[in-house]
């Protein structure tokens, strides 16, 4: 049999949601104030990229927090769906 198969951005965006909680110093996801804009977004253009929108727990590094969290999203993707992003950009929304 032949075809392809693909994930839906929705699929990827939960995973890439829960990857990133799992991360210490991450207090939750912050969603946008936009309608539609949710606290991960996900391009597949070119590509898969994640958007990801952060809490910082008080007193947590956000360089270390971020960088730590870019690994997890992008290994947890590939593990889990087989689609290695190009890119996870990290914002730091809020402090907890």
């Amino acid at each position: 049999m032949e075809g392809t198969a693909s994930v839906a951005g929705d699929v990827l965006a939960s995973y890439a949601a829960d990857a990133a909680r799992e991360v210490e110093g991450v207090a939750g996801l912050v969603e946008g104030r936009l309608p539609r804009q949710g606290a991960v977004r996900i391009s597949v253009d070119d590509g898969v990229k994640v958007e990801l929108h952060l809490e910082l727990a008080r007193g947590a590094a956000a360089q270390e927090v971020g960088a730590q969290v870019q690994r997890r999203v992008a290994d947890y993707l590939e593990r889990m769906a087989g689609a290695r992003p190009r890119a996870v950009d990290v914002v730091i929304d809020e402090i907890a």
